[in-house]
């Protein structure tokens, strides 16, 4: 309806479905057993989503235009005026869109909304303010992601109160235990709540949450249920703090903290029913051990038949012909397609040291590290006796916080480590400095400060002083971490996958099912591109581009995906585009397939 659209306008706005609607849409489905939603603004996403337009146009959504993006021609001045222009073409606009001058009529504007809020008949979280002018608008532009002429302004989320009643452990895809709170079921902003993240250990601990505790809930964005806090006098007698587990809900394995994260992980990825199929996926993958046939869509159907729990079950798909005939009768099967699979799985009983190293998926250990690590062991037999040696030495948690403390460097641990201080105070008048002083000649002041603020009395000192002796990393654990390349978070996580004796079983299996692990040389030193930077570029015909990366790696290149002053050679294919550019720029000589042939041959 309406005149005076330019010839081309896109028109933008926000698809919302009305309470009334939503509540009746959810009824009906529920008296046919189909799927509900659980609150509108799911249920509209949800219905945009379906593949099948006729779906959505059937699912009772509305439309408020409030944007535009491309037009042939201006059709207003001001934003009021482009709505209006919406209106008069027949587009239903929000009639609580106002012009309003200064800040006071904004906050009015505000205010008005917040007390109608529960009264408008579908869900609002605040209200968005624009600067009216559209050529200041085009003046005030962008940054990043948002405009400088618009921001948002949310309305305080909506509060309830319940009690905590349990405290669920998730474990994830990646190994990593979330606490979910239980909740006694409760409504908050129009949404029945049972469960609440807690988000990770330090996050229950800073809120001093425990099991029968009454706490605050509000939907952040009216959307994710989260706990604010804890009404403290209505917490019940012998309410005790809540202790976080160190062992995986899943499998029993250990769950360790790894550097500075904030979040506690199962370290039996291998064979924690949580992670093993995103484990499977990783070792199929074609960094790893690059099985044919086998991807994500077959582990899934595999694993769920019970097939395949582990890497060794993989090569025993590969033999056990009852479950091949159970395979080839199927659809999407036949002799073709077993055959290829059991050609696939079998071509990697062979496997390269570092593949076998990336395939395990232990956290930390990347490509990169795998083949730093096979090059530094040469061999699975002493890579795997130096992850035990590491397994066997690592830090103590008291000993992680010594070395975690401010200005208590590991020159400071050797100090500690060296004095013995007699068990008892023989300065028993001396201020705390002092005795450090004197219990540890050669500490500097900044260390004697920070030791003092985490010791209560001489036998916090002399434990201090047995713990930097006896319950710090071993030998093996620091050279693992002193591989050039590797770095102690990535040794730690190896010494921890080590540590846990279901993943050495699993190991032990896998080990059983292949028929040889090929050593690593290492690099050569003395080739013509031995310290070279060199990155390759384009459609590259005579190798791929994995083996390009590997012949010149073990000829001691170092590969890299980007071109910089630091690079050496750039080894361009046909099709080269940006990094041939970069290359021209910074002046890196370029090379043909060929000509890095004729060099490295």
């Amino acid at each position: 309806t309406g005149s005076g659209w330019p010839d081309v306008i896109e028109i933008r706005g926000e698809v919302y479905a009305p309470n009334a609607a939503f509540d009746a849409f959810n009824a009906a489905a529920e008296a046919e057993g189909k799927r509900t939603y659980a609150n509108p603004r799911n249920f509209a996403a949800g219905s945009l989503r379906q593949k099948d337009p006729k779906i959505t146009a059937l699912r009772p959504l509305t439309f408020f235009a409030y944007a535009w993006g491309e037009t042939s021609a201006p059709f207003a001045e001001t934003q009021a005026g482009a709505l209006e222009a919406f209106r008069s073409w027949g587009f239903q606009v929000n009639d609580r869109s106002a012009r309003v001058e200064g800040a006071e009529g904004l906050i009015g504007v505000y205010q008005s909304l917040e007390a109608d809020r529960s009264r408008l008949g579908y869900d609002i979280d605040g209200v968005v303010y624009k600067v009216d002018r559209l050529d200041w608008q085009q003046r005030l532009g962008f940054i990043a992601r948002s405009p400088r002429w618009a921001i948002a302004h949310k309305f305080p989320a909506q509060q309830a109160t319940t009690v905590l009643e349990g405290i669920d452990i998730q474990v994830g895809r990646t190994g990593s235990l979330t606490p979910v709170a239980r909740l006694h079921p409760v409504t908050v902003g129009g949404v029945v709540v049972r469960n609440a993240t807690l988000h990770n250990e330090d996050e229950i601990a800073r809120k001093d949450v425990r099991i029968g505790d009454t706490v605050v809930l509000q939907r952040a964005g009216d959307v994710i249920p989260q706990i604010v806090g804890v009404v403290d006098t209505l917490r019940p007698e012998g309410a005790v703090p809540y202790v976080f587990p160190t062992v995986c809900p899943v499998c029993g394995s250990e769950a360790v903290r790894e550097g500075d994260e904030v979040k506690r992980r199962c370290t039996g990825g291998l064979i924690c029913d949580a992670q093993i199929v995103e484990r499977l996926k990783h070792f199929v993958s074609r960094r790893a051990f690059d099985i044919e046939g086998l991807g994500e869509k077959q582990l899934i159907a595999f694993h769920a038949r019970g097939w395949i729990k582990e890497p060794a079950d993989i090569f025993r798909l590969a033999r056990d012909e009852e479950k091949l005939a159970l395979l080839r009768a199927e659809d999407g099967y036949g002799e073709t397609s077993v055959r290829n699979l059991i050609a696939g799985i079998d071509a990697r009983r062979v496997i390269s040291l570092d593949r076998l190293i990336f395939g395990l998926g232990v956290r930390e250990i990347g490509e990169q590290t795998s083949l730093v690590l096979s090059r530094a062991f040469g061999s699975w037999t002493a890579f795997r006796d130096a992850c035990m040696a590491a397994a066997n030495g690592l830090a103590s948690d008291d000993w992680k916080t010594l070395a975690a403390t401010h200005a208590i460097s590991t020159r400071v641990l050797g100090l500690m480590a060296e004095a013995q201080p007699p068990a008892d105070d023989p300065w028993p008048e001396a201020p705390m400095d002092q005795k450090i002083a004197l219990a540890f000649p050669g500490m500097a002041a900044p260390a004697r400060r920070s030791l003092a603020e985490i010791s209560e009395g001489w036998s916090d000192l002399t434990r201090w002083a047995a713990v930097a002796r006896d319950e710090g990393p071993s030998d093996m654990l620091n050279q693992i971490a002193g591989v050039s390349g590797v770095g102690p978070v990535a040794a730690e996580a190896l010494a921890h996958f080590f540590h846990e004796p279901h993943n050495l079983q699993v190991v032990d299996a896998l080990l059983a099912q292949l028929e040889r692990v090929e050593d690593v040389a290492a690099p050569v030193t003395d080739s013509p591109v031995a310290g070279k930077t060199v990155v390759f570029t384009g459609s590259l015909e005579r190798f791929t581009r994995d083996e390009a990366k590997a012949r010149a790696e073990s000829l001691g290149a170092k590969v890299s995906g980007s071109v910089s002053k630091k690079t050496d050679y750039v080894v361009a294919g046909p099709g080269a585009g940006s990094k041939l550019k970069d290359a021209e720029k910074h002046g890196v000589a370029v090379l043909t397939e060929d000509e890095w042939l004729a060099l490295i041959s």
